[in-house]
């Protein structure tokens, strides 16, 4: 005994552990890109074993009744387990022998198969998915089958919604509470109005729910008025922008000079950088018009006119008027205390959504937009 534990620890560096085995195809949840039939989440030999317990309907207890007197023979713990609804209805239906009877009506045969066939293996086929769709997401909010409904619900998102069956859905969706399904296809029928009105989906919703196509209509008119308004919002932000940039290259212009223009005591340099001020040469060319102008006076003419509301503008958001370079600033500062109160108050919300749009606050040259409000 006293052996073994000595060299225990020497053999086992010498001994590889056993790799566990490689998962076999006996694993319960199907991989991803495994090549089975349909759809399911258990593995092939458990499907195919609900599949024959259903298809051969071995000591079937349920008789389930179709349209045009379809019969499908089921269990009644299978059914009674997967749908509550289904439970309920068995405990309330009358026996034949030794079989009880529940009716499943207003649907196709068909789609109440497949509906049975996916409480007992969760799987289906996909071009059966395609062809029923639509009653097998009528069948799943029911019978309250969550997992076929979002089955079919994500069918439908990703490949099964078309121009002729959306109106059908966008109202199926609202009868089976499917929110996130009447979004998508209410945002389909606003983007393709003039091609759904002419499908027979759409006929039909007007002549059976006229309250629902004047719904969708008005719809249509407020996304419409909401996308001019976004696009005047963009181009009055736009402006705003553009406002910020000719202030910064008015304080620019005066304080450090640009090309031919600067202040009277700096001398510019010939090698001097290209400008990064995207507004410095229309400013530039405004103040030289402004300094040789005859008619510099307000009204005279409209590019003076323009400059004079640059400067007072400027004279809003200047930080220190006091050691501004920028020309008639103090002036400026001294008629805002004389100026009428309405006129004042459209120069200052002019100034505090320039400042909002370029969402700066305290900066070196200019006020913020609290202080705007403030004075």
């Amino acid at each position: 005994m006293e052996t073994i534990t000595k060299q225990s620890p020497q053999g086992c560096n010498n001994i590889c552990p056993t790799p566990p085995p490689l998962p076999g195809p006996a694993m319960n949840c199907r991989r991803k890109g495994s090549a089975t039939k349909g759809n399911s989440c258990a593995s092939t030999a458990t499907r195919d074993l609900w599949d024959n317990l259903f298809d051969r309907g071995y000591r079937a207890d349920v008789t389930v009744r179709t349209n045009d007197g379809g019969i499908i023979y089921a269990h009644a713990g299978v059914l009674g387990m997967a749908s509550p609804v289904l439970r309920g209805m068995l405990k309330q239906a009358k026996g034949v022998g030794h079989k009880r009877l529940i009716s499943i009506h207003g649907v196709q045969h068909d789609a109440v198969r497949v509906f049975i066939r996916f409480l007992y293996s969760s799987c289906y086929e996909q071009e059966e998915m395609k062809e029923l769709v639509l009653p097998l997401l009528v069948l799943s909010h029911a019978f309250v089958v969550p997992q076929l409904k979002r089955i079919c619900e994500q069918q439908l998102e990703n490949s099964l919604l078309t121009l002729d069956n959306v109106v059908d859905v966008f109202q199926l969706s609202l009868l089976c509470d499917a929110p996130r399904l009447v979004l998508l296809t209410h945002r389909m029928i606003l983007r393709n109005i003039k091609a759904v009105s002419a499908t027979e989906g759409w006929i039909a919703m007007k002549r059976s729910h006229p309250a629902l196509e004047k719904e969708i209509l008005e719809s249509m008119i407020y996304e419409d008025q909401m996308e001019k308004e976004r696009i005047r919002k963009l181009n009055e932000r736009k402006i705003y922008l553009q406002l910020y940039e000719a202030m910064e290259a008015l304080v620019h212009i005066c304080r450090d000079g640009c090309r031919t223009i600067g202040p009277c005591d700096k001398d510019l340099k010939d090698d001097q950088k290209p400008c990064t001020y995207e507004a410095c040469k229309g400013i530039e060319l405004l103040v030289r018009h402004f300094a040789g102008c005859k008619l510099r006076v307000p009204g005279g003419c409209i590019h003076c006119k323009r400059m004079w509301q640059l400067l007072e503008l400027h004279s809003r958001l200047c930080a220190d008027s006091g050691s501004c370079r920028v020309p008639l600033c103090r002036n400026f500062k001294d008629k805002i205390k004389k100026q009428f109160k309405k006129d004042e108050m459209k120069w200052k919300v002019l100034a505090k959504k320039i400042l909002s749009t370029k969402r700066i606050g305290g900066e070196p040259y200019f006020l913020s937009s609290k202080s705007i409000s403030s004075y």
